[in-house]
Formats: C-alpha cells, sequence, structure tokens
C-alpha cells in the first residue's frame, strides 16, 4: 500500500514537472525579458531586413556576363560607340555603369578616363555598402542592450530582496533573475545574427568589387591595345 502512494506520488510529481517545461516557451520567456526585450526585437528585425534587402541588391550586382567584355571589344574596333554605350545600360550591373563612364570619356587622356572609372565604380561601392554600418552597429548594439536588462534585473532582484526583509523567498528573486538572464540572452542572439550576416555581406561586396576591378582594368587594356 505504501508502495503504491509512493508510485502515485511520483507519477503526479512528473506530471506536473513536465507541465512546468511546456509551458515554458520562447514566447512566455521573452516576456519575463520586460521592456528591454522590445527593442532588441526591433533591432532584430531591422538586422534581418537590412540583410535581406541588401543580399538582394548585391546578388544583382554580381550577375555576370561572359560575353561582355568581348562585345564591348568588338564595338569599341568597330568605332560603334552608341553601341557600346546601349549594351552597357542594357547589362545594369556596376561594372557596366563603370565601363559606360570609361566608354563616355574617350578621346580625352588616359588618365581622365581612368579618373572617371575610378570615380563611378567608388559610387557603386557606397551603394553596396549602403545599410552595412547599421547592421555593424546592431551587431555591437545588441548585446549592450541585453547587458543593460541583466543589470536592471539584478538592481530588481536586489531591490525585492532588501524589502523581503527576513523572509526571503526564491520568488521574490525570480523576477528580476528572469529579467537579467533572458535579455542577456536576447542581446547575445541578436548580436550574433547582425555579426554573422554583416560579416558575409561583407565578403559578398568584396567579390563584386574584385570583379569591378577586372573588368575596368580589362576595359583599359582594350583601350591601350595597339590598333590593327
Amino acid at each position: 500500500m505504501a508502495l503504491g502512494v509512493l508510485l502515485q506520488v511520483a507519477a503526479d510529481t512528473t506530471q506536473v514537472t513536465e507541465q512546468q517545461v511546456a509551458e515554458l516557451d520562447l514566447f512566455d520567456m521573452a516576456m519575463k525579458g520586460g521592456w528591454i526585450m522590445i527593442p532588441l526585437l526591433l533591432l532584430c528585425m531591422l538586422a534581418v531586413y537590412i540583410f535581406v534587402e541588401r543580399m538582394i541588391v548585391i546578388k544583382h550586382a554580381s550577375q555576370k556576363d561572359s560575353s561582355f567584355m568581348d562585345k564591348i571589344k568588338d564595338y569599341i574596333n568597330e568605332g560603334k560607340i552608341e553601341a557600346a554605350l546601349e549594351l552597357c545600360r542594357k547589362t545594369d550591373t556596376p561594372y557596366s555603369r563603370m565601363i559606360e563612364k570609361g566608354i563616355s570619356r574617350l578621346g580625352r587622356p588616359m588618365s581622365d578616363v581612368m579618373v572617371a572609372i575610378e570615380n563611378v565604380g567608388n559610387l557603386e561601392i557606397s551603394k553596396l555598402e549602403k545599410g552595412l554600418s547599421f547592421l555593424a552597429t546592431i551587431a555591437g548594439g545588441g548585446p549592450m542592450i541585453g547587458f543593460l536588462g541583466t543589470v536592471i534585473g539584478m538592481v530588481q532582484a536586489f531591490f525585492n530582496m532588501s524589502n523581503a526583509g527576513s523572509n526571503i523567498d526564491v520568488t521574490i528573486l525570480a523576477g528580476g533573475i528572469y529579467t537579467a538572464m533572458v535579455t542577456t540572452v536576447g542581446g547575445l542572439i541578436v548580436g550574433i545574427i547582425a555579426y554573422f550576416a554583416y560579416n558575409y555581406l561583407i565578403s559578398r561586396v568584396d567579390k563584386v568589387v574584385s570583379d569591378m576591378e577586372a573588368r575596368s582594368l580589362e576595359f583599359m587594356d582594350i583601350l591601350n591595345e595597339p590598333a590593327n
């Protein structure tokens, strides 16, 4: 009889524990972080938006046409300058806009052509990197906001403990400790997401820049080739 009672108590305890674990979902945990979770959520949404938007822009900029430079070379050698300019406009990529500017400067000294191409290249790079500074700021600021929540939570826990006097109970400290731990986790998650997103986008931008440099050098080689 005693054994049966013990087994029943153990079963009830296990059931209660399972119910408590099931009830502790991500939403409830986030709510325990307090108002600090609101700016963290906004920063996370902003980081995701910047990442997706920049990925679309960079993917479009990284499109390659293997026959583009060959066509440009043929048009220039045949004196079809307008056809070369039209091809650049239709291609609509950073390197095509650089080449277009260079073609529009044909007849001037080579140094002027090179400077014009470099100026357009710098503008195109700045367009590709638009918003990345915000992403880097989120990567550094997210954990700091989370640590701010940690400090606020610990202050709250100690305040509740001091008001409780000698009647200290774990539940009195639970609210502040939840705020401290949850905001730390939230800040680190936001920072990690933004950090990896920023570095990935930078690597993609570097590849586009390398392609732009290669195309501009190839264009200058075409101009420097001796006439047939």
